[in-house]
């Protein structure tokens, strides 16, 4: 009896992981599913963190491009323990409490996260007023597509055809 896809969770272990405790990739069959990428260093420490008020929110976002930039980099570390990259990604959620902040930085940290002007994936933007952290600015969910073509591919059988192979069992 077929269980279905194994399910593999994936963790960089800032030293908060284990007080909040939520896996950070989970991966299904192909797929992979970031979720909660921000700019902690490997301690857990916030790079970039934004300056809060009394009530706790933040009162200055210049830092939005670092936070990004370091998001970005976290959720690759994430895709490299699955041998993936950012190259695999589908789907993207950007989420951030300032758009005004965020809009003007975007275009150019995605550019140099993907290394192209148009990576190819669906991506939206969505503000929230706060995020785990009161000096967090951004947070990064992503969707990756980690499937790989086989080198035993020939030149009249389509990856998709391959893959079908493998699932039943024929050649």
């Amino acid at each position: 009896m077929n269980a279905g896809p194994i399910k593999t969770l994936g963790y960089l272990d800032p030293l908060w992981d284990p007080i909040y405790g939520y896996a950070q990739v989970e991966k299904i069959g192909d797929r992979l599913r970031i979720i909660g990428q921000m700019s902690h260093d490997t301690d857990g420490n916030l790079i970039g963190a934004a300056p809060v008020d009394a009530e706790g929110l933040p009162t200055d976002c210049s830092n939005m491009a670092l936070q990004l930039r370091m998001a970005y980099a976290n959720a690759s570390k994430l895709l490299m323990l699955f041998g993936g990259s950012l190259d695999d990604v589908i789907e993207e959620t950007l989420y951030v409490v300032d758009f005004g902040a965020a809009v003007p930085v975007i275009e150019n940290v995605r550019q140099q996260a993907y290394g192209t002007r148009w990576p190819q994936c669906k991506s939206r933007l969505a503000r929230t007023p706060l995020l785990l952290f009161p000096e967090q600015l951004v947070e990064i969910a992503l969707t990756a597509n980690i499937y790989k073509c086989h080198s035993h591919l020939n030149s009249g059988q389509t990856a998709s055809a391959s893959r079908k192979n493998e699932m039943t069992g024929t050649d």
